[in-house]
């Protein structure tokens, strides 16, 4: 592990991992939300109508806002028109197209994987956390049709398998559900016990996920190895893309071992997954180990990072599009902001309680 880990898990004095961050806020989020979604890009801080909308961040943002009515109770009016747009991109056959245009035409019969994956992720936590009972009822009654989820790809069963635990929690007997994590981690964990140590030859993008869906699956169906499983493959990324006391992410090209670090263009959502499976390691082995990686992931977001530059405004909740060499990428979309404000959120988990997020 990264040689300070253990002296900053046992809190000495000068870790810089004590320090406050700021709370997330919502400004932004709004600004970017219609009444009909979320807008997909910025131009600095404005919406770019011309490029429409996708239901892979109505799903993230579902999932964001979720966890803070579960913390706080509040955001009921962007829950709503979030869950609203997931639910409307819905086929007849229950998958889901992606690519909507600001007149409200979709623009694909269906959409990839990935938002397939991201779509049962923010629905599942709607099922769970939704400020409403009404809300979180339509969630559950849509995974009636989650038995259509069929797909190779490592991200988009652990988007899947993220959202099945979160409805699990909500309806332990859903057997849909319940069948559809059993093959989405299934997938996951054959692929990271064929390939040591890293289940791919290349990082990539939103890599922690992998780890964090193991580490979820295992959790809810007492599988000790996905546990296992899941820490390995997050032990070691957690030592890849670590430089001295920060994180130094995967950038958007990929890495694989050999190749010089670090690399740039570093997205938001990189310290988003991390934040996310190292606070779920956290719950789960109760090792305060994993709470310091947590905080540090958050750190990057506000200068913690190969350049010492925020990335986050705590003025507006926007957070910048990526970290380049030098320099930030000045717009604020969707996708970054989204991931500044669930990277706070476990900030302030981890200022509490190992379940405030009410992870299982």
């Amino acid at each position: 592990m990264p040689p300070d880990d253990r002296a900053e898990a046992s809190g000495h004095p000068s870790s810089p991992q004590r320090a406050g961050l700021p709370v997330p806020r919502f400004d932004h989020l709004r600004a970017l939300t219609d009444h009909a979604g979320l807008w997909e890009h910025a131009k600095l801080l404005v919406p770019r109508v011309d490029h429409g909308f996708c239901t892979e961040d109505s799903a993230r943002a579902l999932v964001v806002v979720s966890r803070q009515a579960a913390l706080t109770g509040a955001l009921e009016d962007l829950a709503a028109t979030y869950l609203r747009f997931v639910l409307e991109s819905r086929t007849k056959a229950g998958a889901f197209r992606n690519r909507r245009a600001a007149d409200g035409s979709w623009q694909e019969d269906g959409g990839s994987d990935d938002s397939q994956g991201r779509a049962w992720w923010g629905l599942g936590s709607a099922a769970r956390s939704a400020p409403t009972e009404s809300m979180r009822r339509a969630a559950v009654d849509a995974f009636a049709t989650c038995g259509v989820f069929d797909s190779p790809h490592l991200r988009a069963n652990a988007y899947t398998a993220l959202g099945v635990v979160e409805v699990l929690v909500a309806n332990p007997a859903h057997t849909c559900a319940h069948d559809l994590l059993e093959e989405t981690a299934g997938v996951i964990a054959d692929a990271a016990r064929s390939a040591i140590p890293w289940p791919e030859d290349r990082l990539t993008y939103d890599n922690a996920r992998l780890p964090d869906a193991l580490l979820a699956a295992g959790t809810i169906l007492g599988r000790r190895r996905l546990i296992a499983d899941g820490l390995r493959l997050l032990e070691w990324l957690v030592n890849v893309e670590t430089i001295g006391d920060h994180f130094s992410f995967t950038p958007t090209s990929g890495w694989s071992i050999g190749e010089p670090r670090p690399g740039f263009d570093q997205q938001p959502v990189e310290a988003w997954a991390m934040a996310d499976a190292c606070h779920r390691a956290w719950v789960v082995t109760g090792d305060s180990v994993w709470r310091v990686r947590a905080l540090r992931a958050a750190r990057w977001l506000v200068g913690g990072n190969d350049i010492g530059i925020s990335l986050y405004d705590p003025e507006t909740g926007a957070t910048y599009d990526g970290l380049h060499s030098d320099s930030v990428n000045e717009n604020r979309g969707a996708e970054s902001t989204l991931a500044g404000i669930a990277t706070l959120q476990v900030a302030a988990s981890c200022e509490a309680s190992p379940r405030r997020l009410a992870f299982p």
